[in-house]
């Protein structure tokens, strides 16, 4: 059993739902802004207030009502914008069932699981508008990145839908009148916190997607135990980064800050982050380990570039002695790096992969604090994380203890305590849709058997090891977790990136890399000239080294350059079945 972490905690709320939350937080934080968003490319933020946020939610909950939607599934995709969430909110919040896609999906796809749903509804931005001309759905509405509004008690007649596509501020303009007329067919509907109203699709890192049902209790009471954890307040800022329909940045990076009264902005692209960050004046980012270990790179790169690496360490090593005694001067020492961040950040959130321990404790010798945690999208999601107000340090790597309200074990342990994660609580899913079988297979007496391994330490904080459909096991029956090989060969400045599989040869299985290079330090350092044969002598050459700090049932035998990119899930996670 896990000990749990209920130290300091934020003035939370109760709620049930996200319309309890929707409907305080407009209440509590009226004035303050909910959104920060740019109506043109390069221009200025502008703010969305709370109260404006909940009338264009209700606005549009009314008319998407009033077209016959009421206890209907209707399918959210594109970029990450404020329509996208309003419409998500308008849908889960009264109308029906939302179902938010993957915008990385090919076109055959979307219309599969459009399919397998049932959809009868779609929102989308323009860059999806070819896919849904021809696509036989009822209703088909067009997300326009946000515009000028109008009057909100401007008299409007119906708006007729082109090619049979909506658009989205009309019909929002149209519920606007709906509302002046009285009607509260979508203000009053009552939403059951135990019901599915949210259906999403996993990325599927090692089978195809299946559909996970979650309620919006689900998703509340992780917001509440997600904040006994990150505390978040109304004067932050954070910058959506990562793919919306993903229930790590949705919850985490939306839902979340909506709860608190804080408030998100929305990046550019990642050519625009660094601009963004200080643009939106962000103090909290949540990201993937990607993100954080280039940016991290490329700092120590900069620094060893210009002659000032030797600078840096003995900053890191001063400002270690000054926080043992109570004074931090990071943002001093390292006032460079924080304006490379925007010069507000505070607070680094990340998720959905493993970060190496050491670039945890990089951003934090730098002054940030850096929140590791674990969760599923079939958990929504968080399942543990380490508390923002105890000292980490010495346990990067951990994903921290459980949620407050859920609890971990670990069984079918191995001889080093190693065994598959299960949890209990009340974010766990209803079940996969329309698959009573492989929901049995993974919901047993309450317990979500989460497929990934780990252990827990004598203070009940989780390290995960690796994924169970992963292991290698040879045939001396010793367990390699390829995410363990893959952490060591991964901090080769050579190497981009890697996966490890296992092969059998002969009477033993083997463990074998696929090595993408990390081209641009190999060309920089030897020249453009390098050629294939000499990138695949200095892999050689590494590779030796990476085993030298392995045991040898662990090393790898046999390894393949890759020149392409991984196929990867919209978070940069590897996917492993469509790459091995």
């Amino acid at each position: 059993m896990t000990m749990q972490f209920n130290g300091p905690s934020q003035d939370l709320r109760p709620i049930s739902t996200l319309k309890e939350m929707l409907d305080t937080s407009a209440e509590m934080y009226a004035k303050n802004p909910a959104f920060l968003i740019k109506k043109k490319k390069g221009g200025a933020y502008e703010e969305i207030n709370y109260t404006l946020l909940k009338h264009d939610v209700d606005s549009l909950g009314t008319r998407l009502i009033d077209l016959g939607l009421e206890g209907e599934k209707i399918a959210v995709i594109g970029e990450n914008c404020y329509e996208w969430i309003v419409s998500y909110l308008a849908v889960t919040n009264g109308t029906g069932i939302v179902v938010p896609l993957d915008k990385e999906l090919s076109q055959e796809e979307i219309y599969q699981l459009l399919d397998i749903s049932g959809c009868k509804g779609i929102f989308f931005t323009a860059a999806y508008e070819e896919y849904f001309k021809k696509y036989d759905i009822p209703v088909k509405i067009r997300m326009k990145l946000f515009g000028d509004r109008t009057d909100i008690k401007e008299e409007l007649s119906t708006i007729e839908p082109k090619h049979g596509i909506y658009e989205w501020e009309s019909l929002v303009k149209e519920g606007e009148n709906l509302l002046l007329q009285e009607n509260r067919s979508f203000i009053d509907a009552k939403v059951d916190p135990d019901e599915m109203r949210i259906l999403l699709f996993t990325s599927g890192t090692t089978e195809t997607a299946k559909g996970v049902m979650l309620s919006q209790k689900n998703i509340a009471s992780n917001i509440m135990d997600t904040c006994r954890i990150a505390h978040v307040f109304p004067e932050d800022r954070t910058l959506s980064i990562l793919p919306i329909h993903h229930t790590f940045e949705c919850t985490m990076g939306q839902l979340l800050v909506l709860y608190r009264g804080a408030s998100t902005a929305y990046y550019e692209g990642l050519k625009h982050i660094i601009k963004n960050l200080a643009e939106a004046k962000t103090t909290v980012l949540i990201g993937v380990p990607l993100i954080f270990e280039s940016i991290y790179e490329k700092i120590w790169k900069k620094a060893e570039k210009s002659g000032k690496a030797g600078i840096l360490r003995k900053g890191i090593k001063f400002n270690r002695t000054m926080k043992a005694m109570g004074i931090d001067l990071s943002k001093k020492i390292f006032k460079s790096v924080h304006d490379g961040f925007g010069g507000e950040l505070r607070l680094i959130i990340t998720g959905a992969a493993g970060m190496d321990p050491k670039v945890c404790r990089g951003f934090e010798d730098f002054g940030f604090r850096v929140l590791q945690g674990y969760g599923l999208t079939e958990c929504a999601p968080l399942v543990s994380g380490p508390p923002d107000y105890m000292n980490t340090y010495k346990k990067a790597g951990s994903v921290g203890p459980s949620v407050a309200s859920g609890e971990i074990r670990i069984v079918d342990k191995d001889e080093n305590g190693i065994g598959e994660i299960i949890f209990k609580g009340p974010n766990v899913m209803l079940g996969y849709y329309n698959d009573p079988k492989k929901t049995e297979e993974v919901i047993k007496d309450g317990w979500f058997y989460t497929g990934d391994l780990g252990f827990l330490d004598k203070d009940g904080w989780l390290y995960i090891t690796g994924r169970k459909k992963n292991v290698i096991v040879t045939k001396t029956g010793k367990n390699i977790y390829p995410e363990e090989v893959e952490l060591y060969i991964n901090r080769n400045k050579y190497i981009q990136e890697s996966l490890v599989h296992g092969v059998e040869y002969e009477e033993d299985t083997l463990v074998s890399a696929q090595i993408r290079p990390a081209y641009d330090v190999i060309y920089e350092e030897f020249g453009k000239d390098y050629r294939e044969d000499d990138i695949q002598s200095l892999i050689k050459k590494e590779i030796k080294k990476v085993n030298e700090g392995l045991p040898i049932y662990k090393r790898i035998r046999d390894f393949s350059i890759r020149t392409d990119e991984f196929v990867k899930t919209t978070t940069k996670k590897i996917k492993r079945y469509k790459n091995v």
